[in-house]
């Protein structure tokens, strides 16, 4: 018999309004059987029913609903739920690249589906998807005869689920080199080796925003990995210097300021703390800086350190702008929320002296819709602000 699992009292509210996780700590009672991976039906402590997902007893999220009707998890759903994801991104993105599959926020939590060029990316981050990653990827297949779907399983939520961190091929053949294009700039993406998935999408729009703030100005740009901001900056300032602790990620920013004809960038490899500090010190001044860290917090208890860590950053990047200057600051943890990171930024502010206006506040691109009901999809905050 399939699993059943009911909830305690109160505990379907946030299900109910479109929420998909249940929590094990949320549930009174389990009955039946399927194994860790199967479909398990919810219901509230009255008997109605909720929905249907996959259930993970490993996993402090026991189930991620996604059928909220008696309908199956066959290709015809998959396929279909894949398609209409696909045609709200071509509508409101187009190009060659993009999130085709934002797990949640598209009704298929714990999948994410990426399209660089003629090839897919997938992350399958619960043992459920991961089960059937296969006939997903036969979906995938059928939809768009792409050159190659890839699966990235190196993220660490996956051993939460009790998965292996492994990367696999799942369809036809691994192209030797693939570029896509963004904002009028030639990219390379390495799928196999690139940070997520190849490539930080969800950053799209915020990096041709920042052309308007780069133009004629000497850029700073930390944290920069492969070069996004500072390839867009580079084509309307006078001078970049982009900065990233992996040597790797900069011969990647190196190869692609080639491929645009790009020669104003020059590359600094080494911790952006210690360089923000030496920069400072050194008496450098920039007409706009760029910060755009990693997570610097994954879960509530390391919210405190993180606070410290984004304020010091910010401190140390507003001394470095030149007054009437810009700076773009990032956080792309949803732990960190809005009102925390702006009251971060005011701090900031006071204790560089300094005096902030914020000019624009954004979030990430379209094709990463934030489901209103998982705030959890609501995750990156992209502030442009002028420094005096």
């Amino acid at each position: 018999m399939a699993y059943s699992v009911y909830l305690k009292k109160g505990e379907e509210r946030r299900l109910l309004a479109g929420h998909s996780w249940v929590y094990a700590n949320e549930a009174a009672k389990i009955e039946g059987d399927g194994g860790n991976g199967s479909l398990a039906s919810v219901y509230a402590h009255d008997g109605r029913f909720i929905g249907k997902g996959y259930i993970n007893h490993l996993s402090k999220i026991l189930v991620r609903i996604f059928l909220r009707g008696e309908g199956e998890d066959d290709d015809a759903f998959y396929c279909k739920k894949i398609a209409e994801a696909n045609a709200l991104r071509e509508r409101l993105v187009g190009g060659d690249n993009y999130r085709m599959v934002f797990g949640e926020a598209d009704g298929l939590p714990a999948l994410i589906a990426d399209r660089y060029g003629d090839c897919i990316v997938l992350e399958c981050l619960s043992l459920g998807v991961d089960k059937r990653k296969e006939r997903i990827a036969g979906c995938f297949a059928k939809l768009f005869s792409p050159r190659c779907i890839y699966m990235r399983g190196t993220a660490p939520v996956r051993r939460k689920e009790g998965l292996p961190l492994e990367d696999k091929l799942l369809y036809g053949e691994l192209p030797e080199e693939l570029t896509v294009t963004e904002n009028g700039l030639t990219l390379g993406v390495d799928i196999q080796n690139g940070q997520k998935t190849g490539f930080f999408l969800d950053q799209k729009e915020n990096r041709l925003a920042l052309r308007r703030y780069a133009a004629g100005g000497r850029v700073l740009d930390c944290f920069c990995n492969s070069g996004g901001f500072s390839l867009n900056a580079a084509l309307v300032a006078k001078e970049v210097v982009a900065n990233d602790i992996s040597e790797s990620a900069l011969e990647v920013l190196r190869q692609n300021a080639a491929r645009n004809g790009l020669t104003n960038i020059r590359t600094m490899q080494g911790d952006a703390f210690d360089l923000l500090r030496k920069l400072r010190a050194d008496g450098e001044q920039f007409d706009c800086v760029v910060l755009d860290p990693p997570a610097f917090c994954k879960s509530a208890a390391e919210v405190p350190g993180a606070y410290r860590g984004y304020r010091d950053i910010n401190v140390s990047a507003m001394k470095l702008v030149k007054r009437g200057g810009f700076l773009l600051t990032c956080s792309c943890s949803h732990y960190m929320t809005p009102p925390l990171f702006e009251k971060m930024l005011r701090e900031s502010a006071q204790h560089a002296g300094r005096e902030a206006r914020l000019l624009e506040a954004r979030g990430q691109a379209p094709d990463h819709p934030t489901l209103l009901a998982a705030e959890e999809t609501g995750y990156l905050k992209a502030y442009y602000l002028q420094v005096n």
